[in-house]
C-alpha cells in the first residue's frame, strides 16, 4: 500500500496536528519522538518509533483530538485518511483490521490521558493541601494570589 503514503519530516518543535483541525492523516513514527498535548499544554503521552499518531481520521467528525508535536526531529510515513477510509469502504476485512487496531490505538490513549489526569490532580491535591494546611503554604498562595494550578501543571 504505497499510494496515499508519503515519507514526511518535523524539525524540532514543529507541530504534527493541532487538536480540533481536521484529520486528514495518520502515521506511523519511524524516527524520533512525538508528544500528544492536550488544550492545556499536558503532555498525556509520548511517541516512539514503531508507534501510531492518530485515530481521528477514521471517526466523524474527523478531527485531532489533541496536539502533536516533535520534540525531537521526527520522521513518520504518513496516510492519506480518505483513501484509507475508502479502502476500509470497498474491503471490509481490511476496515475489520484498521478498526480493531485503531481500538487498541484509543485504549492505550485513554489510559495514558487518565494517568496524566490522576497524577496532575494528585499534584494540585498536595498543592491545596499544602497552602491550606501550613503557613508557609498560605504565602506562597497569598503572594501569587491566582490559580496555583496553572503553575503545578505546567
Amino acid at each position: 500500500m504505497t499510494e496515499g503514503t508519503a515519507l514526511t519530516q518535523f524539525a524540532l518543535d514543529k507541530y504534527l496536528a493541532h487538536e480540533d483541525e481536521r484529520a486528514e492523516f495518520f502515521c506511523l513514527v519511524v524516527k524520533g519522538i512525538v508528544a500528544l498535548i492536550t488544550g492545556q499544554a499536558v503532555a498525556v503521552q509520548s511517541l516512539e518509533p514503531g508507534e501510531v499518531l492518530g485515530w481521528s481520521w477514521f471517526v466523524a467528525p474527523h478531527r485531532w483530538g489533541f496536539d502533536a508535536r516533535a520534540i525531537e526531529e521526527v520522521q513518520v510515513l504518513a496516510f492519506n485518511a480518505e483513501y484509507l477510509r475508502r479502502l476500509c469502504e470497498n474491503d471490509h476485512e481490511m476496515g475489520h483490521q484498521m478498526l480493531n487496531r485503531l481500538v487498541q490505538v484509543t485504549t492505550a490513549r485513554l489510559i495514558a490521558t487518565r494517568r496524566q489526569l490522576v497524577k496532575n490532580t494528585r499534584v494540585l491535591y498536595n498543592a491545596d493541601h499544602l497552602a491550606t494546611t501550613s503557613n508557609f503554604g498560605k504565602q506562597i498562595v497569598h503572594y501569587i494570589s491566582g490559580p496555583i494550578s496553572i503553575l503545578v501543571c505546567l
